[in-house]
């Protein structure tokens, strides 16, 4: 299984991991962390010497009941960072996560080579478009309403069915739109309760049938910290344990703010299921 980012083949059939660099200031882990062109770059640095496959920034924060930014906040604050990034480092693959298509659009003039959606075109019908345009990887995530209301969309009457319909529906249209490779993304956190979390974890590989990469994003979530009561900052070693079972259940892309340890876990994991092979 492999993806095309920018003529570059990346073979997702051994885990990737995504570095995660959030550039918002209320950000539930790192907020306000890399407010610098220094701290910036030595975070980006880092994560690829540590052995990051794709850098994915944002600039708007998706955690529950975040503040809504306007698109050209939004704007103001990502596409400097993406040339900064793109300057030092041209040959990084920078993920976008933003759901705005203009966004999107001027982020992969820039440079850019892959698009993560947390509403799948949901929130701007031109997204998928664009991304067709470009031909480049699309990450679409399962999420109900908004960053703002998805905490009251929590009901199913049968979770995993109703996402793995969800994701045939978005797959069906970006196909039809000629996007090649689409990556669906659980969306941990997102419209889902805590106990909705485990249920999605516990049954990851029947995403597996829709024949696309996975992408899990389980970093220091509150999925976590909670179970543990500590905290985000505490969720490392938990976090740990449950990107083991996402690896197990089928997740290609492991999204994370620690990426050598989270490179420690694929290593691992590939040698235990080598052991027959």
């Amino acid at each position: 299984m492999t993806i095309n980012c920018l003529g570059q083949l990346i073979d997702l059939s051994s885990p990737k991991v995504m570095g995660i660099l959030n550039i918002t200031p209320d950000s539930f882990y790192d907020g306000n962390r890399y407010n610098s062109d220094t701290l910036i770059l030595a975070q980006v640095e880092k994560m690829l010497r540590d052995g990051a496959a794709f850098i994915d920034m944002g600039a708007y924060s998706s955690r529950p009941k975040a503040a809504e930014i306007s698109e050209a906040e939004e704007q103001s604050r990502l596409l400097p960072i993406v040339k900064l990034i793109l300057d030092h480092f041209p040959d990084a693959l920078l993920s976008i996560d933003t759901f705005r298509s203009n966004i999107a659009q001027k982020s992969l003039d820039m440079g850019a080579s892959m698009i993560n959606d947390i509403s799948a075109g949901a929130l701007d019908e031109k997204m998928m478009e664009v991304v067709s345009v470009y031909k480049v990887p699309y990450v679409m995530m399962h999420m109900r309403g908004t960053p703002q209301t998805m905490s009251t969309m929590t009901h199913y009457d049968d979770i995993v069915k109703e996402m793995l319909f969800y994701f045939s529906e978005k797959v069906a249209k970006a196909r039809s739109l000629g996007i090649n490779d689409v990556i669906i993304d659980p969306g941990f956190g997102f419209a889902k309760t805590l106990d909705q979390n485990f249920e999605v974890l516990q049954k990851m590989e029947l995403f597996q049938n829709l024949e696309l990469p996975i992408l899990a994003g389980i970093s220091r979530k509150s999925m976590v910290y909670k179970v543990l009561n500590s905290s985000a900052e505490e969720a490392l070693n938990g976090t740990t344990a449950l990107h083991m079972i996402a690896l197990m259940k089928g997740a290609s892309i492991l999204r994370v703010h620690d990426v050598k340890e989270a490179l420690e876990c694929i290593r691992l994991f590939e040698k235990f299921s080598n052991q027959n092979h």
